[in-house]
């Protein structure tokens, strides 16, 4: 029978660059300088000769085109495995979960995990107020694993692949699901965030350190504009930010060999990976999702917990709606006190690409490390509420061992209720599902696009033929559940939907 061995958490290191750095570090710097960092906090120095796997989250902005065997160059290291992932929030959490199982099987001693983004500085270099010399920047030579489109081309037809117009589609169904207005719902979602932004406020690797309110949260103005409604701009993910961070995994058994001490020690105890319907136009509820519900099941089972034994959250928070239809799905009460992020979330703390989990996780050691006897639960989220991630954490060991679980059947179980394509070519009465009003940069409505059904069913996509005015009387009642005629509009290729004076 193959040995087991038991996979920990030894080292871990986080690091956001000053915003008026006049020599900003590239996101390669930024890395090397969490990795150095993440060997020091484990505390041996001859681990560097043991890492024999890394790997490298894929970058939103100036990618290398190897990344990973440039970094390994930086650090002095040799590893046997390197990779450099597609694109997905879920990545750093999946990534604990891989290593994780291969590290139980002896297939790895060994792992370095780490991530970066430099937009801010990259940002301040195209406005002139920085120069950088950085190293070239080129497509990478591989990417391992399925690097799939977000959306599909009749999503990306109506414009919907930049997040802050997509997650507005589950934020507007969700709220019409609960039954609360507008203005009501802006108030709960700015407490949630609130919440948040308090976290960050006393986090010092946050972005922003400023402790908003609710009612500064909600206030639509100038400056806290709609971008997306019912987004306010102060709940967007900030991408513009420089961060990094790195992690090291190995066994109980090679962490007493190297003597690194157990107080350094964190247990991945549970995960799972699960994705829901691909294309979120063919979900059969926006505002529900069946992968969060199953994974949180299984990486609890695995943990040997129960939801009331997890004491500490983070739930990834891109956009108010990814936090909402997470507590939903896990059983998590809107009035739970439990602290629901350990890093003040994306908005706040700063979202670095497809990184920012690791930056979760390691806030999660160190929670860990300072009480032993804590449980906590991480949530990672790739897409559009599409890839998800699910890790427990602890300060002991797990009955239950890593190993390569078969989850598919669950997986298949979630793609077998996929919708049909939503109709190109419309025509008749469309009832809305959910709707986004794009803004522009001065705050006014330009733009609103709807998902809805049609007489039979199908559902379809469709641009609303409004003016400003009407826009505005839209955000100020609920759209969702109205009746429009649509037609489809062939110099435009897109369908197009008048509602009715008398409905706004």
């Amino acid at each position: 029978m193959q040995k087991s061995y038991v996979p920990i958490l030894v080292g871990a290191a986080q690091y956001t660059q000053p915003k008026d750095t006049l020599y900003p570090l590239d996101p390669l710097g930024m890395m090397a300088r969490a990795c150095i960092g993440a060997l020091d906090d484990a505390g041996v120095h001859a681990f560097r000769e043991m890492i024999d796997t890394l790997y490298v989250v894929n970058l939103f902005q100036w990618p290398y085109r190897d990344a990973p065997g440039m970094l390994s160059r930086s650090l002095g290291i040799t590893p046997e495995r390197s990779f450099y992932l597609p694109i997905g929030g879920n990545t750093p959490q999946m990534l604990v979960n891989r290593a994780a199982r291969a590290l139980a099987s002896g297939q790895s001693r060994a792992v370095l995990l780490t991530g970066a983004e430099a937009i801010y500085s990259l940002r301040r270099a195209l406005k002139g107020d920085v120069v950088i010399d950085w190293p070239t920047s080129e497509q990478p030579e591989k990417i391992d694993g399925e690097d799939l489109p977000g959306v599909s081309g009749l999503e990306a037809a109506y414009d919907l692949y930049m997040p802050s117009y997509v997650y507005p589609l589950f934020e507007t169904a969700l709220r019409a699901s609960v039954r609360r207005s507008p203005d009501e719902h802006r108030f709960y979602m700015a407490r949630l965030w609130e919440r948040l932004a308090s976290v960050a406020s006393t986090n010092p690797f946050a972005w922003s350190r400023e402790a908003l309110s609710a009612e500064q949260i909600a206030a639509v103005d100038q400056v806290n504009r709609y971008i997306g409604y019912p987004y306010t701009r102060s709940m967007n993910a900030n991408i513009n930010v420089d961060q990094s961070a790195a992690l090291i995994m190995t066994t109980e058994e090679a962490a007493r060999s190297l003597g690194i001490s157990p107080a350094k020690w964190v247990y991945p105890l549970g995960g799972a990976d699960l994705n829901d319907i691909w294309n979120f136009s063919r979900r059969p509820r926006l505002e529900r999702s069946p992968a969060i519900n199953k994974a949180s099941q299984i990486a609890l089972e695995q943990a040997d917990l129960t939801l009331d034994e997890i004491d500490v959250f983070d739930l990834y928070s891109c956009f108010p709606s990814a936090v909402e239809i997470a507590m939903n799905e896990i059983g998590i009460a809107p009035d739970d006190p439990r602290q629901l992020s350990v890093t003040g979330g994306l908005a706040y703390f700063g979202g670095p690409g497809n990184n920012y989990s690791m930056h979760a996780i390691a806030g999660v050691m160190e929670k860990i490390r300072q009480d032993r006897s804590v449980k906590a639960m991480v949530t990672a989220n790739g897409w559009y509420i599409t890839k998800h991630s699910i890790g427990i954490y602890g300060g002991s060991a797990t009955i239950n061992q890593w190993v390569n679980r078969d989850d598919s059947p669950v997986q298949k179980a979630i793609d077998a209720q996929s919708l049909a394509e939503p109709v190109e070519e419309a025509r008749g009465t469309l009832r809305v599902e959910a709707y986004v009003i794009r803004h522009d940069r001065k705050g006014n409505p330009e733009k609103g696009t709807v998902l809805g059904r049609l007489n039979d069913g199908s559902r379809a996509f469709a641009h609303i033929d409004a003016d400003t005015e009407a826009l505005l009387r839209m955000e100020e009642s609920e759209l969702v559940g109205a009746a429009g005629d649509v037609l489809h509009d062939h110099e435009s290729g897109c369908n197009m939907v008048v509602f009715p004076g008398s409905a706004f």
